[in-house]
């Protein structure tokens, strides 16, 4: 059987793995951040709806600069933004790999503070950019003295922040932002993937005016509950937008999934309805796990990562077999636990309490 070896790869992408997590069909699945929480009937059938009529003409392509969609966007983001501000594609993974073509590549690199998503590495493969890594400090927080240190120290082409951080949940401040835009010339992408989440602090959004630089990436999968529709978008400067025309694929947003977002967005304040349920459930999880001697990491996310496990590995598998699934990220004596609807928060609770102690 032929395998990766036998194939003539681009040297950067010898040995590399492809992203993934496990997926297995268990009663509580807590470990990629989904929303657990079902769409509301009355918004499905509209969607529902939206798709059929979207369907009826799929025979035609679809408006390429899906303009109805960014108009939604627009409106639902505010700040005044116009619809040339705004772009989206096939999840936010698409929109960060868009940038990257666009402003990355070889020669160029990319920045970012480290434990973070781990998609960046792997889409600076993809893009033949330098990845560099940063580690944070080990609260993970980020501050401007930190931020600007590096960004003078490497001079990347693009940096990103990571604000609630994937995976530990770490909120990101303003002035932290404001810091590392004016530390250096490149682009700096604001990755706000659980921004909704995070009752504390406003959106990156407010700070676009004058900063022809910075660009702030969101996703519909996680607060809207809609990772299967794969709908990420990103609010910058018109020129920004342009540039990531000359990368897109043609037609790259299909027609059905513009529908689709399109109708959620009709409807934002009945999909966002779960967020405050969402917190209640994560800050009751954390206060359980604190109560049982682990170390619960401030979170502005829809997840918590915890440490204090003596044997994360065995942790892992013991609740797997119990019907619930987390993820185990390889961080020393950590696992990341998504908040998820009362009953599946109760469930790992108890779950965890009846296991090994923390260390």
């Amino acid at each position: 059987m032929t395998s990766l070896s036998d194939l003539p790869l681009r040297a950067n992408l010898v040995g590399k793995q492809p992203y993934g997590a496990p997926q297995d069909p268990v009663p509580v699945s807590l470990n990629v951040n989904e929303n657990t929480h079902p769409i509301p009937e009355a918004v499905v059938a509209d969607i529902a709806e939206s798709l059929a009529r979207a369907v009826r003409g799929v025979n035609r392509y679809l408006d390429r600069e899906f303009t109805e969609l960014r108009s939604a966007l627009a409106e639902y983001l505010g700040h005044g933004l116009s619809v040339d501000q705004l772009w989206a594609a096939n999840g936010s993974n698409e929109v960060l790999q868009q940038i990257l073509q666009a402003f990355g590549g070889p020669g160029r690199s990319l920045l970012s503070f480290t434990p973070t998503y781990s998609m960046y590495p792997l889409l600076a493969s993809g893009t033949d950019t330098e990845w560099i890594p940063v580690p944070r400090p080990e609260d993970y927080a980020l501050t401007p003295q930190l931020v600007v240190e590096a960004l003078r120290e490497h001079r990347p082409d693009i940096a990103i922040l990571c604000g609630p951080n994937n995976p530990t949940g770490t909120p990101l401040d303003r002035e932290v932002i404001e810091a590392a835009y004016g530390a250096f010339d490149g682009i700096l992408i604001v990755d706000e993937a659980y921004q909704e989440f995070d009752a504390e602090r406003e959106s990156a959004v407010a700070l676009l005016p004058g900063r022809h630089r910075l660009l702030v990436s969101r996703t519909m999968s996680k607060a809207f509950a809609f990772a299967g529709v794969r709908l990420g978008y990103l609010a910058a400067d018109p020129a920004v937008v342009d540039a990531l025309r000359l990368v897109r694929l043609p037609y790259h947003l299909s027609a059905l999934t513009q529908a689709a977002a399109t109708a959620a967005m009709r409807h934002s304040g009945e999909m966002l309805a779960t967020v405050a349920d969402i917190r209640d459930q994560r800050d009751r999880l954390a206060q359980a796990l604190s109560d049982l001697g682990y170390d619960v990491h401030p979170s502005g996310a829809n997840f918590l990562l915890v440490g204090g496990f003596s044997d994360p590995d065995g942790v892992f598998e013991s609740l797997r077999a119990r019907g619930i699934l987390i993820r185990n990220l390889g961080i020393p004596g950590h696992l990341r636990i998504t908040a998820g609807t009362e009953e599946e928060t109760t469930a790992v609770i108890a779950a965890i309490a009846e296991l090994t102690p923390a260390v």
